[in-house]
């Protein structure tokens, strides 16, 4: 979930030290061993709770996958690939060959080992990397996807000049992003940012112009505002009738995580912001 550009007092470098999260795999698995799941029995499915770090989860990454038009075999990009969550989805299920590339070092690892763990690495490979500056041959992609990444990356159209270079001509690109809707400002944290120097949410219409003069053709796009709220109260419900979860997305955000979804759900709520999926085709 993190991409940027990554030089010394730049907006990328705090990004990248928003997500950093030291010893993330062994916390991990010690939250899995405290529910009384060995280390060595741990699948990807099991992993679902934890390595979907985005709106909606494993729900929302059907719902985009459905929509991709998805082969097997397909080379796919994960800018952004976080611990590895959708990448490893893409591969067990679709049978993509999927490569991940994130900015923050310790995501890298963590997604390498789980992977490992989970006995995937020969489908799903994870690269540290600068989403600005893709390390990848032109046209080496059939297919690409960005989740809870534009709002780390200032120039959007860098960033999709980037993956139309990587992407072969007649690709599909997915993007599922955090966009702004209506007036009003955002409390921090958030789950992207600490403060506002790392945020650059930007609007439907800015995504849209940025596409197209990159020379993509965008397919469609749906705006997820109820399902994330929907999203964040069934969170909220099942905490209050089950007690803290062992296991999920607060392991990677740390101690401000309520914090952070407490500031997103208000945004949603205020009409500020909502998770939009966009498909454009190179």
């Amino acid at each position: 979930m993190s991409a940027g550009e990554n030089s010394v007092g730049s907006s990328e470098d705090r990004v990248a030290l928003h997500y950093a999260t030291e010893n993330l795999e062994e916390r991990i698995l010690r939250a899995f061993e405290a529910a009384g799941k060995a280390r060595a029995s741990v699948t990807a499915d099991d992993l679902m709770a934890v390595d979907e770090f985005h709106i909606g989860g494993r729900e929302a990454t059907e719902e985009i996958a459905a929509q991709m038009q998805l082969r097997r075999g397909i080379g796919l990009l994960d800018v952004g690939s976080g611990i590895g969550g959708p990448a490893r989805y893409f591969a067990s299920v679709h049978g993509c060959a999927v490569t991940g590339i994130d900015l923050t070092p310790e995501y890298v690892r963590t997604a390498r080992a789980l992977t490992a763990l989970v006995g995937m690495s020969p489908a799903v490979k994870f690269e540290q990397g600068n989403a600005m500056h893709l390390p990848f041959a032109d046209e080496t992609f059939e297919g690409a996807y960005i989740f809870h990444v534009g709002m780390n990356a200032e120039d959007k159209s860098k960033l999709f000049r980037e993956l139309k270079r990587v992407l072969r001509p007649g690709s599909v690109l997915a993007i599922y992003d955090v966009m702004r809707i209506g007036p009003g400002d955002l409390q921090f944290p958030v789950p992207w940012a600490s403060a506002v120097q790392e945020s650059f949410v930007a609007s439907v219409e800015d995504y849209r112009n940025a596409l197209a003069y990159e020379g993509f053709s965008i397919l469609a796009e749906r705006e997820r505002k109820e399902f994330a709220i929907d999203f964040f109260e069934r969170m909220r419900q099942r905490t209050a009738q089950e007690g803290p979860q062992p296991f999920g997305i607060h392991l990677i955000m740390g101690e401000t995580g309520v914090a952070k979804t407490s500031n997103v759900l208000d945004a949603l709520r205020r009409g500020v912001i909502a998770p939009v999926q966009m498909f454009a085709r190179t």
